[in-house]
């Protein structure tokens, strides 16, 4: 059994990684298979104060060549979840000129407790000297997600009790009245969908699409498929298979990236590492009733072997 983590041990760890920082093998065994996250947060502090270094800032410094993906995932294990979150949501604005990463911003958007979603504004505000929400709408050129972000930034402040059935069916009936109740050829009510998204919490959000599926026998996102739709449908597809079941929608999203499906710019290291402190193995249980394989035998085929497979291996 693994000791409780002491002042003693941390001090211990830190002495350890100190005169070892060049060994990657040590630094994935003492940073994911003996700490939690919050341990290995703890860590930096005590390294911080024992030797004036910052270990973020150093594994940020050797994500070059080979041995890049494995020093990006243990800086990130390096912050707390909401700065994390923050430095997450900056890159995916500016990293790329013209190529805003939209799905990462709505994973943090849409995936966050308000409470959470609150301190992530506060760290980006902080660290950067800029406002998160302010830098989405000033992304150029505009995008229907944008406005679908805004409203969910709404609704992070839509504070309630508990989600409400009866507020559920009813805004499903407006979806379904102000989308697929029109005759052929009809479009989304953007202005319907967006005062929805913004007026309630996103566990109530949650419920509405849950209780339209029911109802009506199909998700919105069917409606969504449908031949006069466009950009804000498209996005709006994205939104709602996340809040529908983000496990399923990681499980998705981890394939496509493993079996080189979709460009991987630091995505497999950001799910690996957020999902690290949720539940791992339902994106597991997802990923195998999909595609028959365990996520594990899914990494060994198609990750090369290295320290960056073995940590992949020990973070899921």
């Amino acid at each position: 059994m693994a000791k409780p983590f002491t002042q003693t041990s941390i001090e211990d760890i830190c002495k350890q990684i100190h005169g070892s920082l060049g060994d990657s093998s040590l630094l994935v065994r003492v940073f994911v298979c003996q700490l939690t996250p919050h341990e290995c947060q703890k860590t930096r502090e005590k390294y911080m104060e024992m030797y004036g270094d910052d270990l973020f800032e150093r594994f940020q410094n050797k994500i070059h060549g080979q041995t890049s993906r494995m020093y990006m995932i243990l800086s990130l294990l390096m912050l707390n979840s909401h700065e994390r979150d923050a430095i997450v949501a900056k890159n995916a604005i500016f990293k790329e000129r013209n190529c805003v990463e939209y799905k990462t911003l709505v994973e943090i958007y849409a995936g966050r407790k308000s409470s959470h979603f609150f301190l992530i504004q506060q760290a980006y505000q902080s660290k950067f000297r800029r406002h998160l929400d302010q830098d989405i709408m000033s992304i150029e050129t505009p995008h229907s997600y944008q406005k679908i972000l805004m409203a969910l930034a709404a609704s992070q402040k839509a504070h309630s009790a508990e989600a409400s059935v009866h507020i559920a069916k009813c805004d499903a009936q407006r979806l379904f009245q102000t989308g697929e109740s029109r005759c052929v050829g009809f479009k989304i009510d953007e202005g319907i969908v967006l005062e929805i998204l913004s007026k309630r919490s996103i566990s109530q959000t949650k419920l509405t699409f849950s209780i339209y599926k029911h109802i009506y026998g199909h998700s919105y996102t069917k409606v969504l498929k449908n031949e006069y739709g466009g950009e804000f449908e498209d996005a709006m597809k994205v939104v709602v298979k996340f809040l529908n079941n983000p496990h399923k929608y990681h499980a998705k999203a981890l394939e496509a990236i493993i079996k080189g499906r979709t460009k991987d710019d630091g995505n497999l290291e950001r799910i690996i590492v957020s999902q690290i402190e949720n539940d791992m193995n339902k994106i597991r249980k997802y990923y195998k009733n999909l595609y028959g394989m365990d996520l594990t035998n899914a990494i060994l085929e198609y990750i090369p072997f290295g320290d960056f497979r073995d940590l992949l291996l020990t973070s899921i």
